[in-house]
């Protein structure tokens, strides 16, 4: 009887050669396509979706609710010009969200919207449509700036003054005015109270608006977007700041430079920030500005990107360059006493 009965179940399955090689799980042409244009833009979901207690972490030191922590006062008021005459490098975002940063831990801070676009402006959510007195109206009409600067809601120690449209045409307005170039500095200067900081918004252009905010600022910050039609018409900047301090303001000087968009992705992002850094060397702030959608979508709230979403990555990498700029302004004061 043995062998003859029938095979069992557990025997009846066919077993591989042994020189069969391993399956392979089959590749479909549409899916190797696919991977292959995968754009190098998108991000992982690691670097879009952060831990969530690192995130709250992050959003608590940025809104600083308790008023504890706060960023180092300068001795005397920091009046800081936003300057690059390309268009779309960031400097209203910076602009705004340098402010508000400061704002929030400790520092009184003065925002002029110098644009006659107003983005600054919305981006705090203050009034600025036609009939709002604004920043023209001490340019043209020697209005004080108390009488136009507005409060920000929500944020007690920041203040803006609005720019309207009636400031597009200022520029046309100030050539035949006395002293054109210091009606801005003039104005600061006679506001009485005592700001830490005071932001000026440059348009996109080296016209008479931007003169006037070089006159009345003693440091120019330059946001400049890692890529390389930002740094062309850096030269003619620099020109212009030369000249403004030869003639007309000796006290001016480029303190900082902020590189904003920044694709760590890209070859060509890493290849300017070093260009920049070589050229400039310490003026560049350590702390870099990415690409982050949060901070595209937060002036469509009236927001900046602080308080939006405090703890994305655009929100973090300006509170780090704020706390950058308030140590550098510590420093100084510490090199002038000694």
């Amino acid at each position: 009887m043995d062998g003859a009965g029938p095979p069992s179940r557990r025997g009846a399955e066919p077993k591989p050669p042994a020189d069969t090689p391993p399956a392979v799980p089959e590749t479909f042409p549409e899916d190797t396509a696919s991977d292959a244009y995968v754009s190098r833009e998108t991000p992982s979901r690691e670097q879009d979706d952060p831990p969530l207690a690192m995130e709250a972490m992050r959003a608590v030191q940025i809104l600083n609710p308790s008023g504890e922590v706060t960023m180092p006062r300068p001795d005397r008021p920091r009046i800081m010009c936003v300057a690059n005459q390309k268009g779309g490098v960031g400097k209203t975002t910076t602009t705004v969200n340098l402010a508000v940063a400061l704002a929030l831990h400790g520092n009184r801070v003065l925002v002029v919207d110098l644009d006659p676009q107003g983005n600054a402006s919305t981006g705090l959510n203050v009034p600025h449509h036609a009939g709002v007195p604004d920043v023209y109206d001490c340019l043209i009409d020697n209005v004080p700036l108390a009488e136009v600067a507005q409060g920000v809601e929500g944020i007690p120690d920041l203040w803006c003054v609005p720019a309207t449209i009636d400031l597009a045409g200022a520029e046309i307005e100030l050539v035949s005015v006395v002293a054109r170039e210091s009606r801005l500095a003039r104005a600061i200067a006679g506001h009485p109270s005592e700001f830490d900081y005071v932001f000026i918004d440059c348009p996109p252009s080296l016209g008479l608006l931007t003169v006037n905010a070089l006159c009345a600022a003693q440091e120019v910050l330059i946001p400049i977007q890692c890529e390389y039609y930002a740094l062309e018409g850096l030269n003619q900047l620099i020109n212009n700041i030369n000249l403004v301090r030869q003639h007309l303001n000796p006290t001016l000087e480029v303190s900082t430079i902020l590189l904003t968009m920044y694709d760590r992705r890209t070859r060509l992002a890493d290849a300017v920030e070093q260009d920049v850094r070589n050229h400039f060397g310490d003026k560049v702030l350590q702390a870099v500005i990415p690409r982050n959608v949060r901070v595209s979508e937060a002036p469509s709230y009236g927001q900046s990107v602080m308080t939006y979403d405090p703890g994305s990555r655009g929100a973090t990498s300006y509170f780090e360059a704020a706390q950058e700029i308030a140590m550098r302004g510590v420093k100084e004061s510490v090199g002038r006493n000694a």
